[in-house]
């Protein structure tokens, strides 16, 4: 899949969902943002917002103008998925941009997310752009158990805090499938893999684990990544969140063991960081900024728990 192209997800027997390359990062098969084209039509997750122009094109590909847009549904509140949001709502008025209570403030006046991202992510934060500041009447608070009414399809709100305290899932009954956030790891279409999402300074562990629990219980046939795309699970549903527990536990174990046996925070970044792990399928700045920053992460989680 190319950046800018839009899809429409035919995985399982989904319906009426279509998805867009946003090339984050410069880097295609990363980002993902979806498009569910029903009565009150809907946007799941923004990406950075470098993507408008493109997010804009593939709304007008789908048949979604400019007043039909009532739903913006973000899956957390990091730029990476919610950057756009701001750009979004002011292109549409009549959308209201829906978030987890604990990132309302964030949304309204962003500068300390701003902050902490250009901490986590380094020097990706070149990639990015300084998110607009959405009206505070067109935040929606949401929490686990609520439900967005689309019209033939809903979005039913499921917490999932590991990857942050204000990530929420999103499932759609109708379609058997979950908006995953980044609960269920990266999904690396071009290679069939799973990988594993670990950045500062919220990740923890054990609340990951209990997540991919909660995902074992909607049991979908697809999960629809944001990195990158839907994937069919049909009753292997539990084994591969099973697969990514290990992915997860083991990630997590390896830096732990290379703190252990460096003792210096910053070399076991830079171990990881020069590690190639995904230089073949996102070039290799990628992968290193990638692995440095699910290596710091782990290396907050590990200080934090002790």
């Amino acid at each position: 899949m190319e950046v800018g192209d839009v899809r429409e997800v035919t995985t399982g027997s989904c319906s009426d969902i279509y998805y867009l390359d946003t090339g984050m990062y410069e880097t295609s098969e990363y980002g993902a943002v979806y498009i569910i084209d029903d009565e009150r039509p809907a946007v799941v997750d923004t990406g950075i917002g470098t993507n408008l122009d493109l997010l804009e094109d593939a709304l007008a590909e789908v048949g979604i103008e400019r007043d039909d847009l009532e739903v913006i549904a973000v899956t957390h509140i990091h730029l990476d998925h919610a950057g756009g949001a701001g750009f979004l709502a002011r292109e549409h008025p009549n959308a209201d941009v829906y978030v987890h209570g604990i990132g309302v403030d964030h949304l309204v006046d962003p500068s300390q997310l701003v902050a902490g991202t250009k901490n986590a992510v380094g020097d990706q934060w070149e990639y990015y752009v300084e998110p607009l500041s959405i009206p505070a009447e067109r935040v929606v608070p949401i929490e686990d158990g609520d439900v967005i009414d689309l019209g033939a399809h809903e979005l039913v709100v499921h917490a999932a805090p590991g990857h942050a305290p204000h990530q929420v899932v999103f499932e759609d009954p109708t379609n058997d499938a979950v908006f995953v956030a980044d609960a269920a790891g990266i999904w690396v279409p071009e290679v069939e893999m799973i990988r594993e999402t670990s950045p500062p300074s919220q990740f923890d562990l054990e609340q990951c684990l209990d997540d991919l629990e909660t995902l074992k219980e909607l049991d979908p046939d697809v999960f629809l990544y944001p990195h990158f795309g839907p994937r069919f699970v049909g009753d292997d549903a539990e084994q591969a969140l099973e697969e990514y527990a290990t992915v997860l536990t083991e990630w997590v174990a390896a830096v732990e063991a290379k703190r252990d046996e460096l003792a210096d925070d910053e070399a076991v970044i830079d171990h990881f960081a020069t590690s190639g792990a995904m230089d073949d399928v996102w070039g290799e700045e990628k992968s290193s900024a990638e692995a440095a920053m699910n290596a710091r992460g782990v290396l907050g989680y590990l200080e934090h728990r002790s």
